[in-house]
C-alpha cells in the first residue's frame, strides 16, 4: 500500500509533537529523584528545565528558514534524531553538570520539531481539509500533557528517573525510520540569505525573555538577573521588529501580522495557551500539596482533560463550518474561564469531571484557532507563519505558568503550610488570561477563513497570499 504524504506528515508530526509535549510534563514529575541520585537539591536540577527553554527559545526563530533552505524533511529528521539522541544522552548523564548540558542539547532539537513539522502539514493539506489535520493533531497534544504525570510517576517508582528519558527512544527511533521512507521533500529556492542580525537578536530576546519567566518567581522579580534578562528580552524584540520590517529577506516574516485573521487568531492564542497551560500546572501542585495527592494520584485525577480533548475534536468540525472560528473562540474561551474558576473550588470526584469538561471545550478552541490562523497564508510563507505561530504560543504557555507561580508566592504567607485556599487567586488569574483570549477572539473575522469552512472538495483555488 502506497502511503500518501498527508499520512506521512502526520504520522511523522503526531509522534514528534507526543514525544516533545510528553518530555516536558514527565521530566518536571521526576525532578526530585533526579535531584536525589545526583545528591543535588531540586533547586540545583532545576537548572536543566530552564536550560531546556532558553534553547528551545533560541532555535525556533531559525527554524522556518532552515527548513525553506535545506529542505523540511532533512532539517525535520535532523532535529526529530538530534532530540533522540540527546534523549539517551540525558539518561546516561553522569551527574548534573551533563544532565543540563544533555537537555539544552535536547532542546535545541525539540525548537525545532514544531514549527517545521507544522509547516510541512500545512503543505500537504490544503486549507479545506486543515480541520481533519488539526484534529489529529489534538490527539498528542491533548493525551501528553496529561498522560506526563502518570507516566512519569509509574516509571520512577517502578524502574528510576533514567527512564523518563529512555522511552523517547523506540518512539524516536521508528518515527525517524518511517519519516526517512515515506516523507516528501521540500526546499524553498527563494529562501534567501541568512538573516544573522534577526538570529542574534531573535534568539537573544526570546531566551532572555523565556529565562526570565521560568525564574522569575523563584529568584523574585526585583533580582537583578531577572530584571536584566527579561527586560533586556523585551528591548532586544522590539529591536528585532524595527530591523526585519526594514529588510527584503527577513528570519521572520513579520509582515504576516498585517494579516487581521493570521494576527487575532495569534494574539488570542497566547492567552488561551497561557490560560490553558497554567491550569494543568495549577491542578497537580494543588491535589499534592492542598489534598495530600501523590504525583500518580493526581496525574490520574489529571488525565479526564485529555478525554474530554479527544471526545471534543471529533465534535468540532460540524460546529466550526456552520459557526466560524470567532464564535467557537469567543464562547469557548468565556467558559474555559468559567471552568477554570470551577476547578479551583471543587473537589473530590469532582476534580476529574471539570478536567473532562475543560479538555471538551479546549478542543472548540484549539482546533478552530490552528486550521483559521493559516487559511490566508501561502505555501510559501508555510515555514515562516509556523514559526511565529509556535514561538508565540511557547511564550504564552511559559507567561501562564510563571504569572500564576508568582499569583501562588503572593498569596502564601511566608512560612505557611500551602492549603487549597491558596490557589483560589492563581485559578482566578487563569481565568481571566482566558477572559482576554475570548475577549481578543470577537475580532477575527469568519469570512476570512471561509476556505476552511466548506467541504474540501469545494475548494479548488489557494487562497492569496499575505504581504511578504
Amino acid at each position: 500500500m502506497k502511503i500518501t504524504p498527508k499520512v506521512a506528515v502526520s504520522v511523522v508530526f503526531v509522534a514528534a509533537m507526543f514525544v516533545s509535549i510528553l518530555d516536558t510534563t514527565i521530566v518536571n514529575v521526576a525532578l526530585p529523584k533526579i535531584a536525589e541520585g545526583f545528591g543535588v537539591p531540586v533547586t540545583g536540577i532545576g537548572s536543566m528545565v530552564t536550560g531546556y527553554l532558553v534553547s528551545l527559545a533560541v532555535v525556533i526563530p531559525a527554524s522556518g528558514w532552515l527548513a525553506d533552505r535545506f529542505g523540511a524533511k532533512r532539517v525535520f529528521l535532523f532535529a526529530f534524531a538530534l532530540f533522540t539522541v540527546a534523549s539517551a544522552l540525558c539518561g546516561f548523564a553522569a551527574d548534573e553538570g551533563q544532565l543540563i548540558a544533555f537537555r539544552i542539547l535536547q532542546g535545541v532539537g525539540g525548537g525545532m520539531l514544531t514549527p517545521v513539522g507544522m509547516a510541512m502539514l500545512l503543505r500537504a493539506y490544503p486549507p479545506a481539509e486543515r480541520m481533519r489535520a488539526n484534529q489529529i493533531l489534538m490527539v498528542p497534544t491533548a493525551i501528553a500533557p496529561a498522560l506526563g504525570p502518570v507516566l512519569g510517576g509509574l516509571l520512577v517508582d517502578g524502574v528510576g528517573w533514567r527512564w523518563v528519558f529512555f522511552i523517547n527512544l523506540p518512539i524516536g527511533l521508528a518515527a525517524i525510520v518511517f519519516g526517512a521512507l515515506t516523507l516528501p521533500e521540500h526546499r524553498d529556492n527563494a529562501a534567501g540569505r541568512f538573516d544573522l542580525a534577526g538570529f542574534v537578536l531573535a534568539g537573544a530576546g526570546f531566551a532572555g525573555l523565556m529565562y526570565a519567566l521560568s525564574e522569575g518567581s523563584g529568584l523574585g522579580w526585583g533580582s537583578a538577573r531577572v530584571l536584566v534578562t527579561g527586560l533586556g528580552g523585551v528591548v532586544l524584540l522590539a529591536l528585532l521588529a524595527v530591523v526585519e520590517l526594514r529588510k527584503r529577506e527577513p528570519m521572520l516574516h513579520l509582515r504576516l501580522y498585517s494579516d487581521r485573521l493570521f494576527r487575532w487568531t495569534n494574539v488570542s492564542s497566547i492567552f488561551s495557551a497561557a490560560g490553558f497551560m497554567g491550569v494543568l500546572f495549577l491542578i497537580p501542585l494543588m491535589l499534592q500539596e492542598g489534598h495530600g495527592f501523590s504525583a500518580l494520584h493526581a496525574g490520574l485525577y489529571t488525565f479526564p482533560e485529555a478525554l474530554g480533548v479527544m471526545l471534543g475534536s471529533q465534535l468540532v468540525p460540524r460546529m466550526y463550518r456552520r459557526v466560524g472560528p470567532r464564535r467557537m473562540m469567543g464562547f469557548g474561551l468565556a467558559i474555559v474561564a468559567a471552568l477554570i474558576l470551577l476547578a479551583g473550588w471543587v473537589t473530590g470526584p469532582l476534580i476529574p469531571v471539570v478536567m473532562f469538561f475543560l479538555g471538551y471545550v479546549m478542543a472548540h478552541v484549539f482546533i478552530p484557532a490552528s486550521t483559521a490562523a493559516f487559511t490566508t497564508v501561502s505555501k510559501g510563507l508555510s515555514a515562516q507563519a509556523s514559526t511565529l505561530f509556535t514561538a508565540l504560543r511557547q511564550l504564552g504557555a511559559a507567561l501562564g505558568i510563571a504569572l500564576l507561580s508568582t499569583v501562588l508566592a503572593v498569596a502564601r504567607p511566608e512560612g505557611a503550610a500551602p492549603t487549597t485556599g491558596t490557589y483560589h487567586w492563581a485559578f482566578l488569574a487563569a481565568a481571566v488570561m482566558s477572559l482576554i483570549g475570548s475577549a481578543i477572539a470577537w475580532k477575527i473575522n469568519d469570512a476570512d477563513a471561509a476556505p476552511t469552512m466548506v467541504p474540501a472538495k469545494v475548494v479548488t483555488v489557494e487562497p492569496e497570499p499575505v504581504p511578504a
